[in-house]
C-alpha cells in the first residue's frame, strides 16, 4: 500500500506539477503566498519539522553549458520543512534570506501534495501564475525590439 502510494506520489506528472507550483511559489512574493494562503480558508495545523533557517550553497556552472561543471560560489538560501496535521510534509529552499516567504512556500507544498486541496491552492496561486506569465511577455517583448537580423543589413558596397 505505502510502495503504490509512493509511486503515485512520485510519477513523472506529478513531479513536473509539483515542480511548476513550486516555480510558482519561487516567482511569488511573502504577501502573493499569504493571500493565496488566506484564500485557502482556515488551514490545518502545521508544525514546523525544521525551524526555519539560513545557511550557504555551492552553486555550480558549466564551461560552455555542457563543459566540466566549475563552482562559481556561494548562494545565501533560506529553506524550511513543515508537516501539516493530516500527513503531507512540505519543503522549500529560496535564494537569499527571506525565511518567512520559505515557510509558507513549504506549507504550500504540503498543502498542494493532499489531492483534496490541491485544486484550490492551484486557484489560490493562479494571480501569481498570470503576473509572472505578463512578466514573461513583456520581456520577451523587450527582448524581441532589440533583435537585429543580419542577413537582411546591407554590406554597405556599392
Amino acid at each position: 500500500m505505502i510502495e503504490a502510494e509512493n509511486d503515485k506520489r512520485n510519477s513523472g506528472d506529478n513531479v513536473a506539477a509539483r515542480q511548476r507550483m513550486m516555480a510558482l511559489c519561487a516567482g511569488a512574493s511573502v504577501a502573493d503566498l499569504d493571500a493565496a494562503l488566506v484564500a485557502l480558508g482556515p488551514l490545518p495545523a502545521v508544525v514546523d519539522l525544521r525551524l526555519p533557517d539560513v545557511g550557504l550553497v555551492m552553486v555550480q556552472g558549466r564551461a560552455g553549458g555542457d563543459g566540466a561543471p566549475f563552482n562559481v560560489g556561494e548562494a545565501t538560501v533560506a529553506r524550511a520543512a513543515v508537516q501539516v496535521a493530516d500527513g503531507p510534509t512540505g519543503f522549500a529552499w529560496h535564494l537569499g534570506r527571506d525565511v518567512a516567504k520559505a515557510r509558507l512556500a513549504a506549507i504550500i507544498d504540503a498543502l498542494w501534495q493532499d489531492e483534496a486541496r490541491r485544486a484550490g491552492v492551484e486557484a489560490a496561486l493562479a494571480p501569481v501564475d498570470e503576473r509572472l506569465a505578463a512578466d514573461a511577455a513583456a520581456r520577451a517583448a523587450q527582448t524581441a525590439a532589440t533583435r537585429v537580423d543580419f542577413f537582411t543589413m546591407v554590406r554597405g558596397e556599392d
